[in-house]
């Protein structure tokens, strides 16, 4: 039902999210993605990614009404919730239903995203958001593979980085050593 955590979400107070982004951008070189406010929601969010397949949300309110307005009443920010990717919102929903967990705030938007939440007193205190989504679509490309491009080889002095493209939508990298490399070849040797 779940391919993967997508990312774990903080919420800010308007106050602190330029100190977070300094700290997750310059201190600690987080890449940043999509953000983006949407109409009549009262808060932005920015997504960022760090390594090669980790991402993480910063969202703040822009306005009163916000649904952060109560997660932000006494303190300044925080872990708000974590995203979960599935490749079935309709599967997850099944499921969700046969095992008696309620979720809400069930939103289609079309190939672009479909999202539910579970409440933290269905999930052990934390709040739980499930959503199908393609997630190249929300990542800068500078941390993604070119389209359609599986893989890419680098020469190195001790042998070779091979880059892979992630479900994930970022991509990830191994080094192999000249040793390491012979083995590899080899036992690819036995596909051909």
């Amino acid at each position: 039902m779940i391919s993967r955590i997508d990312h774990v979400s903080i919420a800010l107070r308007d106050t602190e999210f330029d100190k977070a982004l300094y700290f997750f951008k310059t201190v600690l070189g987080a890449i940043p993605g999509v953000g983006l406010e949407i109409d009549g929601t009262n808060y932005f969010w920015q997504l960022f990614s760090l390594g090669d397949l980790s991402r993480l949300e910063l969202m703040k309110p822009t306005g009163e009404g916000s649904f952060l307005d109560n997660f932000l009443k006494d303190k300044k920010g925080g872990v708000h919730h974590i995203t979960l990717e599935t490749p079935d919102i309709e599967k997850a929903k099944r499921i969700l239903d046969e095992h008696h967990i309620p979720y809400f705030g069930y939103h289609d938007l079309g190939p672009v995203w479909k999202e539910l939440f579970i409440h933290p007193r269905d999930a052990f205190g934390v709040l739980v958001q499930i959503a199908q989504f393609d997630p190249g679509d929300w990542i800068d490309a500078s941390v993604k593979m070119p389209p359609h491009k599986k893989f890419a080889v680098r020469r190195t002095d001790e042998g070779c980085a091979i880059t892979f493209a992630h479900p994930g939508g970022g991509k990830a990298q191994i080094s192999l050593t000249k040793e390491e490399l012979a083995e590899l070849l080899n036992s690819l040797g036995e596909f051909v």
